[in-house]
């Protein structure tokens, strides 16, 4: 094998830039050490009293106090959540605009919005999950179905009956679709701008299921009013033990509300390893965790790569079943 061999001025070129690059990486290491040093916004792409807004509202007082500097809670609804993920997508890459979101809908904005203005694979950087709260599956009371397989026996046997309350291009939208496509069936999508007026007529019978949150809709549960078949986690969930998951019955499926942190694309890894770090910090306390147990939810640490091929995935999964249903927001 030929030897390779250098000049004294390449050897001088090279230790030139090992040693810029070491310098380099110690620098941003300091920087993430002495990050924040100004207050920092947490976009809340909803309005406020939702889900996002209540859970950076309690993460952002637990990380001021943790880094010594104002966390300012911001909200920017509108457009599926894309007219706040936009506004972090085109800030400084310094780690001090962050967004707290519902990623599922970050997820499938891609293959929902042609236009979408922005790339959140390239243009926003993943820094933590925060919390998952899964969907469930209900049906109205007098539905003579008491799990899955029942619910797509009956679908079966009286086709296109079945109608399904939805917010077009939501997550729970997609979802149905993707249980009918798998169980074989069919159910008429009824189409509503929200999950408090698809609830409404679903407990008053004008509509005979849907997939909503658990926090939302487990209340009409106990009162009575609706029937739950099943829920949406991957395994059985913590507050709920007793009730089959729906992957019990379709494997592989699940959905629900995973609610998360992101950044502006080209953030320093160090930086975003540090809040990745102290998020994880703020999660592992017990009265934070109580506070999401309230809020129907359970915390969830990952790392940054982690949660960027959860992205990738969920990307992939529901762009899939939007383009094979021919949805779109534009």
């Amino acid at each position: 094998m030929p030897t390779l061999t250098f000049g004294a001025g390449r050897r001088k070129t090279l230790q030139a830039l090992a040693a810029a690059a070491l310098t380099l990486a110690c620098a941003t290491a300091s920087a993430a050490a002495d990050w924040p040093d100004k207050p920092v916004r947490i976009i809340v792409p909803n309005p406020a009293g939702g889900a996002s807004d209540v859970l950076a509202r309690l993460l952002g007082k637990e990380l001021g106090t943790l880094w010594g500097q104002p966390v300012v809670v911001e909200n920017r609804p509108g457009a599926n959540g894309n007219i706040g993920a936009a506004l972090v997508a085109r800030s400084e890459a310094d780690g001090y605009t962050l967004l707290l979101m519902d990623l599922s809908s970050l997820a499938i904005s891609p293959a929902l919005y042609p236009k979408l203005g922005y790339d959140p694979a390239k243009d926003l950087a993943p820094v933590s999950f925060v919390a998952y709260s899964p969907h469930i599956l209900v049906v109205r009371s007098d539905l003579p179905v008491s799990n899955v397989h029942e619910l797509a026996a009956y679908a079966k046997a009286h086709p296109n009956r079945l109608n399904y309350g939805e917010t077009t291009g939501a997550i729970t939208h997609l979802a149905g679709i993707e249980l009918a496509k798998k169980m074989g069936f069919t159910w008429n999508y009824i189409g509503y701008k929200g999950g408090a007026q698809v609830l409404s007529d679903l407990t008053g019978g004008q509509i005979d299921a849907t997939m909503n949150s658990f926090l939302a809709t487990y209340p009409l549960v106990k009162a009575g009013k609706i029937k739950l078949l099943a829920v949406n986690s991957t395994q059985r969930f913590g507050q709920i033990p007793d009730t089959p998951t729906v992957g019990e019955t379709v494997p592989g499926f699940e959905s629900g509300s995973w609610q998360g942190l992101m950044t502006t694309g080209g953030t320093p890894a160090a930086l975003i390893e540090k809040i990745n770090r102290d998020v994880a910090t703020v999660l592992g306390r017990p009265e934070v965790g109580k506070q999401l147990t309230d809020l129907g939810s359970e915390p969830v640490r990952r790392t940054p790569a982690e949660l960027g091929q959860w992205m990738r995935e969920q990307t992939n999964r529901w762009g899939s079943v939007v383009r094979d249903a021919g949805i779109s927001l534009q």
